[in-house]
């Protein structure tokens, strides 16, 4: 409330609305990103080849790759959801692309930089990148209709 009063007093269209969606991506995303650049014992490494890293999840079991796989979809999902709700700029899912995939090569870089024992793979950048689309793509009909007509970035 006081961020939205705040952002009232400046002048800013939706006040309310565009503080809930930076309390939603902040409160959605940095749980997943402290749990990433946590320490680990397990394998380090990187993994600069596309796809490599998910085809070796064929040969795990399927509980296994699925919390992999999920895990890494929603690590920006929250991101992707209201990033478009906060600003009529990321009505585009390529926007919204392009900002995931930028935190997400971020976090991959911090992993590696930081020796955390964990593998930083550009596959979880898709897989990041991926999930914030997905999900942009799915709330899309709670903020396509704030934006009138035939000014839908493409």
């Amino acid at each position: 409330m006081l961020l939205s009063r705040h952002r009232a007093r400046a002048g800013h269209q939706a006040p309310l609305r565009t503080s809930i969606a930076d309390i939603g991506i902040v409160a959605g995303t940095v749980p997943w990103i402290w749990m990433i650049l946590t320490p680990s014992d397990g394998p380090a490494g990187v993994g600069l080849v596309p796809f490599a890293d998910l085809a070796d999840l064929a040969h795990v079991p399927w509980e296994v790759a699925s919390v992999q796989v999920g895990g890494n979809l929603l690590v920006f999902a929250a991101l992707g959801a209201l990033l478009p709700v906060r600003s009529r700029a990321m009505s585009c899912p390529a926007r919204v692309a392009a900002v995931a995939a930028a935190f997400s090569v971020l976090v991959e870089v911090l992993q590696y930089v930081l020796r955390l024992g964990r593998f930083s793979s550009v596959d979880d950048v898709l897989l990041n990148t991926a999930g914030a689309v997905i999900f942009a793509l799915v709330t899309r009909r709670w903020w396509a209709d704030r934006i009138p007509a035939g000014t839908v970035p493409r």
